[in-house]
Order: C-alpha cells, then sequence, then structure tokens
C-alpha cells in the first residue's frame, strides 16, 4: 500500500510527472529509425528518467495501431500527462516535439 501512495504522489508532483509516450513506426524503415532516434535523444535530454517509451512496429502489432486509428506513420502519442496529443513524423525538429509534449511554451 505504501508503494502506491509514494506512486500517486510521484505523478501527481509537476516536477516528476512521469510521460508515458507510445511511438508507432512501420519496421526499420529510414523514417522510424530517425523518429526512434530522435525521441528517445529527447527524452534523455529533458525528461531524465521520467518517461516510458514504448516503440510500436504496425507490421509486427497491427492490432495496436488499429486501436489507436493510426492514419499516418512515425507516429508519437502521449498517453499521459493529459490530454493525450499526437505527433506525425521522424520528429526531427526538437523544439516542435518538446511543444508536442508540453515541455516548452509558445
Amino acid at each position: 500500500m505504501q508503494n502506491d501512495t509514494n506512486q500517486q504522489e510521484f505523478l501527481s508532483t509537476p516536477d516528476n510527472e512521469l510521460f508515458i509516450l507510445r511511438l508507432f513506426v512501420t519496421g526499420a524503415s529510414p523514417n522510424s529509425t530517425r523518429a526512434i532516434s530522435n525521441i528517445k535523444s529527447i527524452c534523455e535530454a529533458n525528461l531524465c528518467d521520467k518517461y516510458e517509451l514504448e516503440i510500436i512496429d504496425v507490421y509486427q502489432q497491427p492490432l495496436m495501431a488499429e486501436s489507436e486509428q493510426i492514419i499516418a506513420l512515425p507516429l508519437l502519442i502521449r498517453k499521459f500527462p493529459l490530454p493525450e496529443r499526437r505527433m506525425i513524423g521522424d520528429l526531427s525538429d526538437t523544439k516542435k516535439v518538446l511543444k508536442g509534449l508540453g515541455l516548452e511554451e509558445d
């Protein structure tokens, strides 16, 4: 029970918000490879250990892509913190990605 309380406190503290991200890719295509590399670099530089990144290959897990209503790839979905946000492309524009993640304002 103590662990649940600590985890809730961690998640509710803005400085310690855990970002839950899903990156949908198409195998080892050049855009997918760039997107994976870019989001990993951005997360390590800006979120340290305050994120979980799930990489989903739609060729291997088509039902997950269908359940998320994916229409373009690569696609990054920020599941948490809410509201959910989606970004399409290879995530090479760091400033746009940070803004999309809610880490940078206009």
